[in-house]
């Protein structure tokens, strides 16, 4: 099918696109005008931007399926950035324009900072939404806008809530990454919050789901997580033992409490569409950190 993805150069939407060509589907992607041409795994890139779109192309590419991926998600910004009312209302504006140019079904990447966070698997319709943060008020916001415009305008959409991603290609401030260098200058680490519990997703196994989804033509909201619940100690372990350096981990007594402290899928949805994780967080680590000493050495 033709794909049109936004965000196609950040971590999640690079990833995506790369999985769905491998699988044969045509994709088309917008870089920045003020940036060189990049060189990743679709078939056509246009300049453009989400308020600045490359209408002609896109109708003469004519498109079945939109992607949207962009957005701001830089570690220390993201979550209060004025950024994200900028996205919502370019976010709107492409979904009323899409339609028109034949795309007829529409994916949006969600978060699951949309949940309020409990001591249970959030699950899609049962767990309560939350506005904490200017990222997830947006998100909220845009979910509800883009079903409300599916119903108006006669398109079919979806929703997916990304849980913890990381891997290859991830911003060097993300957990994985930061806690990989830090070993490697053979720093210590005490853990504040070492029994924090999040939903961690190898970067391969969440454009695995994507594509998932977006082949079955899921209708409604889908959390894209693993369903495992995983602690910060034992990343944190797992990443001193791949570096020998188990000494290095340590935490304080007694340990504080996180307030996002569980934070894991329900992913019933997800795995009755066939989907699988297929890289475990040793096996993700272990790749991640091969990545990262090749670029360093």
């Amino acid at each position: 099918m033709k794909i049109f993805v936004t965000g196609a150069t950040g971590f999640i939407g690079a990833a995506f696109c790369q999985r769905a060509q491998q699988r044969g589907h045509q994709i088309a992607a917008l870089f920045n005008p003020a940036q060189a041409r990049p060189l990743l795994g679709a078939n056509t890139w246009w300049p453009g931007r989400l308020d600045a779109l490359p209408l002609r192309e896109l109708a003469e590419f004519q498109p079945e399926v939109c992607v949207h991926s962009a957005w701001i998600s830089t570690p220390g910004e993201y979550l209060e950035s004025p950024l994200n009312e900028q996205h919502l209302r370019w976010s709107e504006g492409l979904v009323r324009q899409l339609p028109a140019l034949g795309v007829q079904y529409f994916v949006g990447v969600g978060t699951c900072l949309e949940y309020q966070p409990g001591d249970a698997r959030l699950q899609e319709e049962g767990a309560l939404t939350s506005n904490a943060t200017a990222y997830a008020r947006c998100k909220n916001a845009f979910r509800e806008s883009l079903f409300t415009e599916a119903r108006r305008a006669g398109f079919s959409a979806c929703w997916g809530r990304v849980f913890y991603p990381y891997g290859v290609g991830e911003h060097p401030a993300r957990l994985c990454t930061s806690l990989i260098q830090k070993f490697r200058r053979g720093e210590k680490l005490t853990l504040k919050t070492p029994n924090s519990t999040k939903d961690y997703i190898y970067i391969d196994d969440l454009a695995e789901a994507m594509l998932t989804t977006v082949e079955k033509k899921f209708q409604g909201t889908i959390n894209w997580g693993t369903g495992e619940g995983i602690s910060v100690r034992r990343i944190a372990d797992a990443v001193a033992g791949i570096l020998g350096s188990p000494e290095l981990v340590d935490e304080v007594s007694p340990p504080q409490v996180d307030p996002l402290g569980y934070v894991v899928a329900d992913a019933t949805k997800l795995r009755a569409l066939g989907w699988r994780p297929e890289v475990s967080l040793e096996a993700g680590l272990r790749r991640l950190h091969a990545a990262i000493q090749r670029s360093n050495d």
